[in-house]
């Protein structure tokens, strides 16, 4: 695949490292994975000079590690997985004994998607993997969407309602604007959950003003309110930019449905572990 295209976030065989000094846990983990997830490729490495190694063969969609390995920690790796993901998300898991102290510190950095408690097992982490490269539906979620076309608006509407999110579709820049106003005030009876836009819009403002005004003058984090932004534009230049301006990810036009679905239930998914209530 040429590096400028946007890789999927799921696959239906996934492509999960896992990554320990134990060859024990390393296998364990795999039997469970590949028990749950019949499908599931998975890349077993005890350093991070071999994941390293691994990432440069061949992208990967998920990778578990453990906080302390023999050549470094799992921060450490957190950053070489982003670095040769490239425009792909890979979610990247912490095992740790102490999960919950990193939750309630909320020690999540650019690199770390969540940490996971050892002690619940190998059974519940699978379980957990699972609601990442699968991601389960998340009925009556609002999804704030900005499109300028009435005729693709009503497609890319139907294709988020077929898996019960809630759309709330506008046709301007500024007409987003008002409602998360309204809602930042308490004058809307639904809390959007992540705002959807095109990178082309009618007017002055355009989706990347979308993503810049949620980040800066409404003071969003991409955990309190995720944006993704749709582009059929493969410069990847422009692509960094959005993403660097605070986009949490991007989708590629012509829309495909599941790409598009996955990546908005990934992304509400990160927003309610970032809520007070994660319970793993």
């Amino acid at each position: 695949m040429p590096t400028h295209e946007l890789k999927h976030l799921i696959s239906d065989a996934p492509r999960v490292m896992v990554v320990d000094g134990s060859k024990l846990v390393r296998k364990l983990i795999s039997d469970v994975l590949q028990r749950e997830l019949p499908d599931v490729e998975v890349v077993g490495c005890a350093s991070i000079e071999e994941a390293r190694e691994a990432l440069a063969a061949g992208p990967v969609h998920l990778v578990t590690t453990s906080l302390a390995l023999p050549d470094g920690d799992g921060l450490a790796l957190a950053r070489s997985v982003r670095d040769a993901a490239g425009q792909a998300y890979v979610p990247v898991i912490v095992v740790s004994a102490d999960a919950q102290q990193h939750l309630e510190q909320r020690r999540f950095n650019e690199y770390v998607t969540d940490y996971f408690d050892k002690a619940l097992g190998h059974e519940a982490l699978a379980a957990f993997i699972r609601g990442y490269v699968q991601p389960e539906p998340m009925p009556g979620a609002t999804v704030l969407y900005v499109e300028d076309s009435r005729v693709v608006a009503e497609a890319t509407k139907r294709m988020l309602e077929r898996h019960d999110l809630h759309v709330v579709h506008v046709l301007t820049a500024e007409d987003a604007f008002s409602l998360l106003t309204a809602e930042s005030l308490g004058r809307t009876v639904r809390r959007i959950d992540l705002v959807l836009t095109d990178v082309t819009l009618k007017g002055e403002l355009n989706g990347r003003d979308v993503v810049e005004r949620v980040r800066i003058d409404f003071g969003y984090g991409k955990r309190r309110l995720p944006v993704l932004v749709m582009t059929g534009d493969s410069n990847p230049h422009n692509q960094s930019a959005l993403l660097q301006a605070g986009a949490n990810d991007l989708v590629q036009k012509p829309i495909e449905e599941r790409l598009l679905v996955t990546k908005v239930l990934f992304q509400l998914r990160l927003a309610r572990l970032s809520q007070p209530a994660v319970v793993l």
